[in-house]
């Protein structure tokens, strides 16, 4: 059972051919095991399947910007941005499942980049605590901007495989 009745969604799918900012795409994008198609892989951290996808709120996006950093979608290296999804209240093991069949699974909490200095001297210190998460890809499939997504309690009774299993 979905943990919450209000369906997140998703705001922008961003890649890049490597490093940042991501650009965001139009229309769809196929989701691999390792990650979005045509996002570059090209340091090792960034090829572990536990790291496939980084998800980042499009609310702490605007609070960064009103804070005074020169930020949006895809500045600080997100592949999502998701809004009413409250990504730094989540924990490992939290699935989401968007209507489109792609399944992700949450892993561990996002760590400030070097190469945010290059956008501001304080970013980096700023959004410690506060970077978004990265998520394995259980279902592989299409995403596109707009969709929404149910979210699934770590604590529930089914396994996220189950999850992905039962959503062939």
């Amino acid at each position: 059972m979905p943990i919450s009745e209000t369906l997140p969604s998703v705001v922008a799918i961003c890649i890049s051919t490597g490093g940042i900012p991501k650009r965001p795409q139009m229309g769809e994008i196929f989701i691999f095991r390792q990650g979005l198609q045509g996002d570059g892989h090209h340091h090792e951290k960034h090829r572990r399947t536990e790291q496939a996808i980084c998800l980042q709120d499009w609310e702490l996006l605007a609070e960064l910007k009103r804070e005074g950093f020169p930020v949006g979608i895809g500045t600080i290296g997100e592949n999502l941005t998701v809004k009413d999804l409250h990504v730094q209240k989540m924990s490992p093991g939290m699935v989401l499942k968007f209507t489109g069949g792609v399944i992700l699974e949450l892993t561990k909490e996002r760590r400030p980049c070097y190469v945010l200095d290059s956008i501001h001297p304080r970013l980096k210190e700023a959004i410690v605590g506060r970077c978004g998460y990265y998520a394995r890809v259980l279902k592989e499939g299409i995403l596109s901007s707009g969709e929404s997504m149910e979210v699934y309690s770590s604590e529930s009774r089914t396994h996220p495989m189950e999850i992905a299993q039962n959503a062939l």
